[in-house]
């Protein structure tokens, strides 16, 4: 008896370390944006296809925090620096078609959405676009930008719910085709999460 009673007592730490790898494992996903609907929602949902591995997991894309001081270097900031995620840092989709756009305007009120599938704690939010007149022709730079964000959001510290909307104002003087850049950053790591949305003004 006493030997069944130990490999109950086995078997029970063994599914309580594997429950415990599980849960750990998942905290390692994070979130993305999906309104604008970025790039790496593209890939997932498989507007854009062979994308690679940001096609199964487009809630990782964490890189350093502290852009634009600091970051991502510039032509790797869509991917926050990940070269797994390297397809989402070019001008063009892995097939070589533009990337699809959501059409926006300029001056107006736009609803921020982001999903979540790890709450951290959050410093805040910031939205950034690129420069009338910047060159759609090479991976992002921070030259491209302004890197002055147009939209912040403080968290203070605060863990979001699984989704997250917020309203701020699009900038006016822009047309065409132009990337924002979207930076969760987290409160309690060196580390922010990236996403680039594709959009029409």
């Amino acid at each position: 008896m006493r030997g069944k009673t130990k490999w109950y007592a086995a078997a029970l730490g063994l599914t309580t370390a594997g429950a415990f790898v599980l849960s750990a494992g998942s905290a390692s996903s994070h979130g993305y944006t999906d309104l604008p609907i970025s790039r790496q929602k593209l890939c997932a949902n498989g507007t854009v296809t062979n994308c690679g591995d940001i096609q199964y997991e487009p809630q990782s894309v964490e890189g350093p925090k502290g852009f634009p001081a600091a970051g991502p270097a510039d032509g790797s900031i869509c991917s926050g620096g990940n070269a797994r995620f390297s397809q989402l840092d070019k001008p063009k989709t892995p097939s070589g078609g533009a990337w699809p756009t959501t059409r926006v305007t300029g001056g107006q009120s736009y609803t921020f959405r982001w999903q979540f599938t790890a709450m951290h704690a959050t410093t805040d939010f910031k939205y950034y676009v690129t420069r009338q007149g910047w060159n759609q022709n090479h991976n992002l730079a921070r030259s491209d930008l302004n890197t002055t964000p147009f939209l912040t959001v403080p968290y203070n510290g605060q863990r979001p719910p699984a989704t997250l909307s917020h309203s701020g104002t699009l900038p006016s003087g822009l047309s065409g085709h132009h990337v924002i850049v979207a930076v969760w950053t987290i409160a309690d790591t060196g580390n922010a999460f990236y996403a680039c949305s594709d959009v029409t003004f």
